[in-house]
């Protein structure tokens, strides 16, 4: 009866929101606790749920659906980013055509090295297709991804490492490269780790974060409307 009864409990909606609440808040706190960039919150948090969803024996889908709600957040999250924007909008004005020309940049050479490597390799078009648009956010990726013949799955996947791996590393290679202007930085982020290192930026400071806003915004809206034609 017990173990009938935790397994009612494991596959209720409410059990899927708590759990991801209570991985990222502990993720969070032990982030914090240790300063360890390799310790990204979205990483560890991750890794908790899968960990506990095995053990559970809890199914993806029944998760996804519980901890829809949680989902939701993300709109609203997102719109929120324009907050920083409208505060810092005269130093974005200021440096239009240098974040212009460097997210032309950083655009190409993401898809042209991740094509070029992934073709050295020997890896599937398929494969190839999912990692090209790695480097924008997951809800634009996904769908990318699975209109130039890639796999939605897949590019999720590679999406989330990017983004804490970019951000896990970016401050460490920003300070070895003696990068310290807010902008130049917040780009950075923007470019290399989209939303996560969105969230990072903020952290550092408005200013940072709303150039990595933008970034990731620009990025995302060329990516959709561009790697398609290119690539489909």
């Amino acid at each position: 009866m017990m173990t009938d009864a935790l397994l009612q409990v494991a596959h209720a909606p409410l059990t899927a929101i708590a759990l991801t609440l209570a991985a990222f808040v502990f993720a969070l706190w032990l982030y914090r606790r240790t300063g360890w960039l390799v310790l990204q919150p979205v990483l560890v948090s991750v890794t908790l749920i899968v960990a506990i969803l095995l053990l559970c024996g809890v199914d993806y889908a029944t998760y996804r659906a519980g901890a829809e709600p949680v989902a939701w957040l993300l709109g609203p999250a997102t719109v929120a980013l324009a907050v920083p924007l409208q505060h810092n909008i005269k130093r974005i004005r200021q440096l239009f055509w240098p974040v212009m020309i460097t997210l032309s940049a950083g655009g190409v050479l993401s898809v042209a090295l991740t094509l070029a490597i992934g073709w050295a390799m020997g890896a599937d078009w398929s494969v190839v297709m999912s990692l090209a648009p790695k480097f924008v956010t997951m809800p634009i990726a996904m769908p990318v991804a699975e209109q130039i013949g890639g796999v939605a799955s897949l590019a999720a996947v590679m999406v989330m490492l990017t983004g804490v791996i970019g951000t896990a590393l970016g401050p460490l290679l920003l300070r070895w490269a003696g990068v310290d202007h807010p902008a130049a930085r917040g780009l950075s982020y923007g470019i290399n780790a989209h939303a996560i290192g969105t969230a990072h930026a903020l952290q550092e400071g408005e200013e940072c974060g709303a150039f990595a806003a933008l970034a990731m915004s620009l990025l995302g809206i060329g990516t959709a409307l561009l790697l398609p034609l290119l690539l489909a």
